[in-house]
């Protein structure tokens, strides 16, 4: 991605987050860039496509930190490192994060590209890939691979989604030690009996770590609870 382009993507996301769709234009984009909506106009035809920029950009980013779970030698080692690469795509890349899950639909574009149709399809499906191939090794108990890969994905992004908002006041690698923790107790219930036995003692120290960083946080009113009751 050239320099030029990274910079607009990259303020356009910046602006789309604080003000919204109906706070974004083109004017105020080229105002953040310090460059003239005419010199920005030759880059994009519209606020839309920029935005839609941002998404496909985002995608491509995700797929790649996704892609380097092939690296894995077994079933079990792609899953997880799947999993690590959702987290790692989240913690590097938080704008963008954002934007894509959030969803195009509230872009308010009618006709989106097919190229990044496409790539939110290949998320999907590579992340449905890695449940079924663990429920055909026999780590995962028989179900439909899209919805056991749905209700882990929700659990993912809610604590992704904790930590981005401010509301998990953690180091990075207590994050990723917690993040590993709370998805194997998930998976010691989708698990076979046993998966779940070999899960057990996974989290090991790295979670009581984490545990006792998180209860830090609390103690010191550092996390949402304190921060919606107002103790």
């Amino acid at each position: 991605m050239s320099e030029q382009r990274e910079k607009i993507l990259a303020c356009a996301c910046d602006l789309y987050l604080s003000d919204g769709l109906d706070g974004f234009s083109m004017r105020k984009l080229a105002r953040s860039l310090g460059v003239t909506a005419p010199a920005l106009y030759r880059h994009y035809a519209s606020k839309e496509r920029v935005l839609l920029d941002v998404v496909g950009e985002g995608y491509r980013q995700l797929i790649q930190y996704l892609h380097r779970a092939l690296q894995g030698r077994t079933p079990e080692e792609r899953f997880r490192m799947a999993g690590d690469g959702y987290l790692e795509f989240a913690i590097r890349h938080p704008r963008y994060y954002e934007v894509l899950f959030m969803g195009v639909e509230l872009l308010r574009v009618d006709d989106v590209p097919e190229e990044i149709s496409a790539q939110g399809c290949a998320v999907g499906q590579f992340w449905n890939d890695r449940v079924r191939e663990c429920i055909e090794a026999g780590l995962l108990r028989d179900g439909d691979p899209e919805a056991i890969g749905m209700s882990l994905w929700a659990h993912a992004h809610g604590l992704t989604s904790l930590y981005l908002k401010g509301m998990l006041t953690l180091p990075e690698d207590q994050l990723r030690a917690l993040y590993r923790a709370s998805c194997i107790r998930v998976l010691m219930g989708l698990g076979t009996e046993g998966y779940a036995e070999q899960l057990a003692g996974a989290p090991g120290e790295a979670l009581a770590e984490a545990s006792a960083s998180l209860h830090g946080s609390v103690q010191r009113g550092e996390t949402w609870i304190h921060r919606g009751t107002g103790q």
